[in-house]
């Protein structure tokens, strides 16, 4: 797998999530389920973002060059969290 698949287009697919179900109508899902979901993606999003950093900040002490990419991880992690803030 490469750099690019693992660390950008596999964790651009938390914001994706989180996007469409803010994006789907109520009478679809329901005002709790939807905000449910968006929590649960929220929370799983914020978990991963944490590993990422810590993977990213054992890297970068053991002088690994790979530690830029887990910093990119985590950003795009963040990105659901930070919608949610300005959603709400």
């Amino acid at each position: 797998m490469t750099p690019l698949l693992r660390h950008v287009l596999l964790p651009l697919m938390a914001p994706t999530f989180f996007f469409v179900v803010a994006a789907t109508p109520v009478e679809v899902l329901g005002c709790r389920n939807r905000g449910l979901l968006a929590l649960l993606i929220v929370g799983v999003s914020l978990i991963g973002a944490v590993a990422a950093t810590v993977a990213g900040t054992r890297g970068r002490a053991r002088g690994r060059l790979g530690h830029r990419w887990w910093a990119t991880t985590a950003l795009i992690l963040l990105l659901p969290a930070i919608a949610l803030v300005f959603l709400a």
